[in-house]
């Protein structure tokens, strides 16, 4: 069984899409970031970096008893060596995957991450057009990227659907949102239409939809609450003794 700490959210998403696609049974451990469940020490011994998801093979297939693994990215290329599905196992096939979860990594989470932080600050954080011109931009950039790639071939990477497509659909979804108009790319446009059309993509995005509340419905004071937590974290201390 896997057990996966999750909240819903694309990182989250990318990863119930696969176990969906895959067929895989899992169960879903809810990690409430909004109330500092990846802070705990329980969490943090599986994920030092404090983000979710984080994953539990309680089944691995090695020795040593339950295996986990953190960041969303690693946790896709385990289950996909793991169940053999949507990641193949020649070498070019693999790399192709690779660079494409490398690259969602790297850049597309990060910058649209970013660019929807900015747009949420209060104007009490002072000006932010500059950063928020700056990501705008560079998520204008990444569609444009996935464009150009979708023009080339129907899938990431290559002719077959995989889980480079999966790791990038949840954050590619509702370009508007986004400040991005879709009519400006048209190849992720056709690729997003046949993913919605997917079933184990839908019950994927739908994972732990009954726990989410949206961030602008919330009361100003929990939104602050939120933003003192979630914000401006600085190095967290080692413990005084020494582990080892």
């Amino acid at each position: 069984m896997i057990d996966l700490h999750y909240w819903p959210t694309p990182n989250g998403k990318k990863v119930t899409i696969q176990l969906e696609e895959m067929g895989v049974e899992y169960n879903l451990v809810p990690c409430r970031i909004g109330q500092g469940d990846q802070f705990t020490d329980e969490f943090i011994a599986m994920n030092p970096n404090t983000r979710m998801p984080a994953m539990i093979d309680n089944d691995p297939e090695c020795d040593g008893g339950p295996l986990s693994v953190f960041e969303s990215g690693a946790i896709m290329i385990y289950l996909g060596e793991k169940f053999g599905q949507f990641y193949p196992r020649d070498p070019r096939s693999r790399h192709a995957i690779n660079q494409w979860i490398m690259w969602q990594m790297a850049n597309q989470g990060p910058k649209t991450g970013e660019l929807g932080h900015f747009r949420r600050l209060p104007e009490s954080e002072g000006n932010q057009s500059y950063a928020i011109r700056r990501f705008d931009d560079e998520v204008n950039r990444i569609y444009g990227v996935l464009n150009r790639r979708l023009y080339e071939a129907p899938y990431l990477a290559g002719n077959e659907y995989s889980i480079a497509d999966m790791c990038c659909y949840p954050w590619a979804v509702d370009p508007e949102s986004r400040g991005q108009d879709i009519g400006e790319f048209p190849h992720v446009a056709r690729w997003l239409d046949e993913l919605a059309a997917r079933p184990a993509v839908q019950r994927g995005m739908d994972a732990g939809a009954q726990w989410s509340v949206g961030y602008g419905e919330m009361p100003p004071e929990e939104r602050e609450r939120i933003r003192k937590m979630l914000y401006n974290q600085r190095a967290r201390p080692v413990p005084e003794l020494p582990a080892f």
